[in-house]
């Protein structure tokens, strides 16, 4: 892999652990690694040069979030405007037609959203697997992303807890015990790579805990430790969730994980909304993904984000599934968890540093990943570069809160993943999303109207 200098960028945003902020200074990558960052920077001839006059570079955005099968299945109007239980029992009835294709070209979507918005590092929960589908649906997500050229933890999620057993989902989609952790185990044996500067990593990630049973989350947790994996799952998103914890286990979701010991620095839950005071302060390590926008679509509630910072848990951003976004953008994400912040704690909220640092470095750290999420020589050559000379930033005095409450675009304008520029303006160097996106909206149409027509 080739070498580049990003030559006097006018300000750089490092999140090291030296809480550097560098003036025109370049940034020279060797492979996949930061080689040097400063303003006398020697290199070969061999060196590619990106003049960054003007520009301001942060590390990537780490998603830690999403459902990428979802970008498939926006804007179905049967289930527009309802809360989660009754929302997903309606979309249960179109992703339970979900095809290798679909889980191909609904990642391959996700991430070309993702890549032009500044992401460089995403996770994903996939967890429905048609017992009529090849069960490989994982593998083609993770080609997608080599593909495409994003670093990627994908997490083997999983469902069965089906309706006939007091679940939400169809049983179309549950699968037994066995069959899970037999896949588990399989995909951390063909693709999981725990080094430095991997670009594919497993997780194992249970749905939730009105989709799964406690035998199933026993199981995952021992084989997941056993492996030295991470765990993910949905946890505390609302107070229907509650309910049905309460009753079916006279335990607050939280509570629940903690007789399961899943709470610990290898486990992260998406949402984390009603969490109490207690359980706030006995997270343990444990990483939460804060879903702003899902979140208010959902009218589920609002993540206690400063809270939780202030009480020394480890606070990441995500944009979870498409169907509840509608996009994945990375960028509108951030402003969208920064105005909520202030929506919820007034002038003592999270500033723009800070929820840009939850962004990057936090992301990364919630994902077991010391390695990106901050500028640093030896770390990741996760970059991306914005513009912020142009007419929608004009009258701003702090480039952070440019990035954080101004401008009407959200592409950056480089998008750097492990040494290599994947996007530049708006666009995907690696892939034809136009052909992306003729064959994702084909499919798409095609798997709804086929479940309509059976109606």
């Amino acid at each position: 892999m080739k070498t580049l200098c990003l030559k006097n960028i006018s300000r750089i945003y490092s999140f090291n652990d030296r809480d550097e902020i560098l003036e025109n200074c370049s940034i020279l990558t060797n492979g996949s690694k930061i080689a040097a960052i400063g303003k006398d920077i020697s290199f070969s001839n061999e060196t590619e040069e990106i003049d960054c006059t003007g520009l301001v570079a942060l590390p990537g955005f780490v998603n830690t979030h999403h459902h990428l099968y979802q970008t498939l299945f926006r804007g179905i109007a049967e289930v527009q405007e309802q809360p989660l239980f009754p929302w997903l029992i309606g979309l249960y009835e179109f992703w339970k037609n979900i095809t290798p294709d679909a889980a191909y070209y609904g990642a391959m979507v996700g991430f070309s959203e993702l890549l032009r918005t500044g992401c460089t590092l995403t996770s994903d929960h996939h967890y429905i697997f048609p017992s009529n589908q090849p069960q490989t649906l994982i593998d083609d997500q993770i080609t997608a992303a080599q593909e495409i050229g994003i670093r990627f933890h994908a997490t083997r999620g999983s469902m069965s807890l089906g309706k006939n057993h007091g679940g939400l989902p169809p049983m179309s989609v549950v699968q037994t015990e066995s069959e899970i952790l037999e896949d588990c185990h399989r995909l951390v044996s063909k693709y999981h790579d725990n080094h430095d500067f991997s670009m594919v990593r497993i997780a194992f990630a249970p749905c939730s805990p009105f989709s799964v049973t406690r035998d199933l989350m026993l199981e995952t947790k021992d084989l997941a430790r056993k492996l030295g994996v991470m765990m993910h799952t949905h946890l505390a998103e609302t107070l229907d969730e509650e309910k049905f914890c309460l009753t079916k286990y006279s335990r607050r979701p939280f509570e629940l994980m903690e007789d399961l010991e899943w709470v610990g620095p290898d486990v992260w839950y998406a949402h984390g909304i009603f969490l109490n005071d207690r359980e706030l302060c006995s997270l343990q390590g444990s990483g939460i993904a804060h879903c702003p926008s899902s979140n208010m679509k959902l009218n589920s509630g609002i993540c206690r984000t400063s809270e939780i910072v202030k009480a020394g848990g480890k606070l990441s951003i995500a944009v979870d599934g498409s169907a509840s976004n509608d996009g994945s953008n990375m960028w509108e994400e951030i402003r969208r968890a920064y105005l909520l912040n202030h929506l919820k704690y007034g002038t003592g909220g999270l500033n723009a540093y800070e929820i840009l640092k939850v962004a990057t470095r936090g992301g990364a750290d919630v994902l077991g990943r010391l390695d990106t999420g901050r500028l640093d020589v030896g770390k990741a050559a996760d970059i991306i570069l914005f513009d912020l000379n142009k007419v929608e930033f004009a009258g701003c005095h702090d480039p952070l809160v440019a990035l954080v409450c101004l401008g009407n675009s959200s592409f950056t304008k480089m998008t750097i993943v492990n040494g290599k520029v994947i996007a530049k303006d708006g666009q995907i160097l690696t892939v034809n999303c136009d052909d992306v996106y003729k064959k994702a909206h084909k499919l798409a149409t095609n798997i709804v109207a086929v479940e309509r027509q059976r109606r």
